[in-house]
């Protein structure tokens, strides 16, 4: 244990996900040795995550304006909607670059457990999205009374892209349950199963049983 501020650094630094003692300490010593205009940076950085981020009011991204670039993208699909946990996940798809439709961020995923429920998460937003109405009662008042859109387009086709673990697939579920009350809406899920360049003796029971539900015929 170290005396004063260093400390109080290391315990700040370790409190952060994926960051152990000895990495906190590391990180701690480094500033402590770095340059005062490289602090400054870092302590004008983390000042701006803290009072200028803000989110799309459309989908719930990360956004330095009012709506975001790939909601603002003309180019884009409007009819088609990818939901993702975090914004992160946004980035992962975009980089594929097979999807052309525009997204939802859900802020998390159902955890009962952590207190995470439906209203912790951007659900009512995005059945605003998709029908202007919320056919969940429970829902009704955990959003905006204003639309989150200018001019609705109409949604044909709902994409779930949450994790595939037991909360992404809790709320996956839960989504469903919620979407099959708009009629004609197509709901899809991001097929799963074997990776690429794997050997079927590595892969874990649960992949290989939804790669062979998800097989297809050649």
């Amino acid at each position: 244990m170290f005396e004063g501020p260093l400390q109080d650094l290391i315990d700040e630094f370790s409190r952060l996900p994926g960051i152990g003692p000895k990495s906190a300490q590391r990180l701690a010593f480094h500033l402590m040795r770095a340059e005062p205009a490289d602090i400054d940076r870092l302590q004008q950085a983390l000042g701006a995550v803290r009072d200028g981020v803000a989110f799309c009011r459309i989908c719930c991204n990360i956004s330095d304006a009012d709506v975001c670039k790939i909601c603002n993208d003309s180019q884009r699909d409007r009819s088609v909607i990818c939901v993702v946990e975090e914004p992160k996940d946004v980035q992962v798809i975009e980089r594929t670059g097979e999807f052309h439709g525009r997204y939802h961020v859900l802020n998390g995923a159902l955890n009962p457990i952590l207190g995470i429920g439906p209203r912790e998460l951007n659900i009512a937003q995005l059945l605003q999205r998709i029908g202007g109405v919320l056919p969940d009662r429970e829902l009704a008042d955990s959003t905006a009374q204003e639309p989150l859109f200018d001019t609705a387009p109409e949604i044909t086709e709902v994409i779930l892209a949450t994790d595939p673990n037991t909360e992404g697939e809790a709320t996956a579920s839960y989504l469903v349950r919620l979407l099959r009350d708009f009629p004609d809406l197509i709901i899809s899920r991001l097929a799963s199963g074997m990776p690429l360049g794997g050997d079927l003796e590595f892969v874990d029971e649960l992949t290989l049983s939804r790669a062979l539900t998800g097989r297809f015929r050649l």
